[in-house]
């Protein structure tokens, strides 16, 4: 059985994935940069699921630390790469007049070269094998703007753009990209925004009435990696509850 991986997957979203995956029975490597302790969790809760599991840490905006986590990964697993999932990511609430050079660099290497570089490693083994699945993350905040996340906006739209163009070039090599712009989760990273006033007016205008669960998430990532999604690519799944229509 070929292999999952999921960047970013011992926090959040990213941990939600990998455990759904791997309950599954799918073979599924997930990357952490410094939270080992979580990884190791993570590892712990998955041991006795149906697929196997495995955990490296990579630093997604460093190509050749993304190139030792996919090359352990496919020797822990006797296989290649079939399905990618770019959930790494970071995010930071700032003014847009307060947001520095090395704030907005920061914010783009990870969220925005680290999945292109990831999808450039794996690539190459998909188009031999002529079947693959690149999935990417998003936001809406990368469909409608980030009022204090202007650079986490920027990246999460040129994520979208990413996923089209990957699309464009590779669907007839049997390699589907797509992307999935989550709206409010109950997460580490949107915490601060969800528990402001600012944060709960946002929930009272969601038509459904109220933010995603993660197993709401992890059931649309499962569709898209799976054959079932075979003629689905270059689309942005709009995942936020009626918060956005497009």
């Amino acid at each position: 059985m070929a292999a999952i991986f999921v960047t970013g997957g011992s926090k959040g979203i990213g941990r939600a994935i990998s455990l759904h995956l791997c309950s599954q029975g799918h073979n599924v490597a997930f990357s952490y940069n410094k939270n080992k302790s979580f990884a190791e969790s993570l590892l712990d809760e998955a041991k006795n699921f149906a697929g196997k599991i495995f955990a490296v840490p990579m630093q997604v905006e460093n190509r050749k630390s993304v190139q030792q986590a996919f090359s352990a990964t496919k020797q822990n697993f006797n296989s290649n790469i079939e399905c990618l999932i770019n959930n790494a990511a970071i995010s930071q609430e700032k003014p847009f007049l307060e947001i520095t050079d090395d704030d907005w660099k920061n914010m783009h290497n990870v969220n925005l070269l680290g999945p292109f570089i990831c999808s450039q490693e794996v690539i190459p083994e998909m188009i031999k094998s002529k079947w693959g699945r690149i999935i990417n993350i998003s936001s809406i905040g990368g469909q409608w703007g980030g009022f204090n996340q202007a650079h986490y906006a920027s990246s999460k739209s040129g994520l979208i753009n990413l996923t089209r163009t990957i699309a464009k070039i590779y669907s007839k090599d049997g390699i589907l990209s797509n992307a999935i712009a989550i709206g409010l989760v109950d997460t580490d990273m949107s915490s601060a925004e969800i528990n402001r006033q600012d944060g709960k007016k946002k929930i009272d205008g969601i038509p459904i009435g109220r933010i995603a669960n993660m197993e709401e998430i992890t059931s649309v990532v499962e569709f898209l990696c799976s054959e079932s999604s075979s003629y689905i690519t270059g689309q942005s799944i709009n995942l936020n509850g009626g918060m956005y229509f497009s």
